[in-house]
Order: structure tokens, then sequence, then C-alpha cells
């Protein structure tokens, strides 16, 4: 049985879904320029990705994008398994914030100008890790409860 999300998911899961959808439809038409510049930022932070040519790795990009902010948006996909995929997905963004020089100012975890757009990365990252959490918030409340019950029936 499919379990529709629980209504205080329901925000976060537009909001989130609706931007990372968006996101990758807009890369899914990127010019070359703009292939280069996604891959020559993404492979600074990491190095592995120089093995992927831009074009390809940018339309990769796109298409998972498009697929995590597909999932959020649609309600029969779990909570938990959507969470798992906007965790993954924002850790790298924030391992991107981390990585690249310039973003921080020396020695703090604060951004400069420059990193304020992927700094606010992190609020996806919180979603994503609240998301993981969903099941266990049902399933804990649904124990306690039965829990009180037997209590007052003994």
């Amino acid at each position: 049985m499919t379990q529709l999300p629980e209504p205080r998911d329901v925000a976060p899961r537009i909001a989130t879904g609706a931007f990372i959808l968006n996101s990758g439809l807009s890369k899914l038409s990127a010019d070359e320029a703009t292939a280069h510049g996604v891959h020559g930022m993404a492979c600074t932070a990491y190095p592995f990705l120089r093995n992927i040519e831009a074009e390809r790795f940018t339309r990769l990009l796109a298409w998972s994008e498009i697929a995590i902010g597909g999932a959020l948006l649609n309600p029969f996909v779990p909570t938990r398994l959507a969470g798992l995929a906007l965790t993954g997905f924002a850790g790298g963004l924030v391992g991107l914030y981390l990585r690249l020089p310039g973003m921080r100012e020396s020695g703090s975890l604060r951004p400069t100008q420059d990193g304020i757009p992927l700094a606010k990365d992190a609020w996806m990252l919180g979603i994503g890790l609240g998301f993981l959490s969903a099941g266990r918030r049902r399933g804990n409340a649904g124990a306690a409860h039965r829990r009180c019950r037997c209590r007052r029936r003994g």
C-alpha cells in the first residue's frame, strides 16, 4: 500500500522539488560555455569528474536534477526515499561550497559574497535529513500511542 506524504512534508517537498526540477530543466538546454563552466566548477571540487566530458556531465546532472525534483513532487514516492535522493544531492552541493576556493571566509564556515549561493544549499540538506526520519516519526508515535492505550486498559 502506498502511503501519501504527511501534511507537514508537503510544502518542503513542493519547494525543493520545484527548485531542483527547474534547475535540471534549465541545464538541459545549456550551451557549450555553460556546460564547461558547470563542469569546471564540479571538477575543482571533485577531481575525479575530469574523466567525463563537460557536455555529458551537464546532461547527466540535468537528468539527475529532473529525477530528484520529480521524485519530490510525486506524492506516490515515499518521503524517506525522496529524502535519500535529496540528501545525497544536497550533500554534493554542500561539498562544492566547502571545497571550492573563495566560497568561505578564511578559517571559517561563513560564506563570502561569492559563496552565498552555494551556502544556501544547506537548507536542502537539512530538509533531506528531516525527510529521512519521516518513517521513524510515524512509527515511534504509533508505538507510543499503542503503549499508552494498553496502560489505560490494564
